[in-house]
């Protein structure tokens, strides 16, 4: 009876897992972060050091649903065998899942105004109180080329290091979360961070920077309820929001 508990509780562990990414995809095509077929939500499936979840390769996002995800291993080919995943777009999930175990969920995007960002030399400036929650665990990757090998990609772990955002020069965003939910509101905050940047700068003449000691005060207050309240009451009222829309998702 144990051991069949055990295995009931596996499968509900990761169908929630499944129906949470399912909805992160669902989320980021509604925020009009997706970028057509391409860059990739990845999740390690609970209990399974070495087995991720990731998009069909060529749905568009907002057609991703909790049993249309594909399980892979950490090399990015389906366990299957028989499902198209792109094994290039994986390269950057795979080297961070490896290198990070509380990775549960690998986020990137292609996000317009972050590699905006991304291409300015200051980089995310303290402009914003969205940039409060990204700056203390900010890390960014020097532009090398696509990662399609085993060196791109330990440069891109390395450039990571502990931070839970990375900004791609010249390509994108990316968060690291201990669960779909946060790695989602973290990019909320990022993407967020980097638009009111732009329209900033695009006003033109001299910016106000937060000081320092606000700096540190705020992101002190922040970070635990970003995490902890994002995960336990926002995310919830997201995935109210899309079965309102379309609760496809969760098949």
């Amino acid at each position: 009876m144990r051991a069949t508990n055990e295995s009931t509780a596996a499968e509900a562990a990761a169908w929630t897992r499944r129906v949470d990414l399912a909805a992160c995809y669902r989320l980021v095509a509604l925020y009009g972060f997706d970028d057509l077929i391409f860059t990739h939500i990845s999740a390690r499936l609970p209990g399974l050091a070495r087995r991720f979840l990731v998009n069909r390769y060529g749905l568009l996002f907002d057609e991703v649903t909790a049993s249309n995800l594909v399980e892979v291993d950490a090399d990015g080919r389906a366990v299957d065998g028989a499902a198209e995943v792109n094994p290039a777009g994986f390269a950057i999930h795979a080297a961070i899942h490896r290198a990070r175990e509380d990775a549960a969920c690998v986020l990137h995007i292609h996000h317009v105004d972050g590699i905006a960002v991304s291409a300015r030399d200051e980089g995310l400036l303290p402009i914003s109180q969205s940039s409060m929650v990204v700056l203390p665990s900010l890390a960014y990757h020097e532009y090398g080329g696509l990662v399609l090998d085993d060196g791109e990609a330990a440069r891109l772990v390395a450039s990571l290091g502990d931070r839970r955002f990375l900004m791609l020069r010249h390509h994108g965003l990316v968060t690291i979360g201990g669960s779909v939910a946060e790695a989602f509101i973290a990019m909320v905050h990022f993407a967020t961070a980097c638009t009111i940047q732009v329209r900033a700068q695009s006003g033109g003449g001299k910016l106000r920077t937060i000081d320092e000691a606000a700096r540190t005060t705020t992101a002190s207050r922040l970070a635990p309820g970003e995490k902890g309240v994002g995960r336990r009451l926002a995310w919830p009222a997201l995935l109210r929001r899309l079965d309102r829309i379309d609760p496809g998702y969760r098949r």
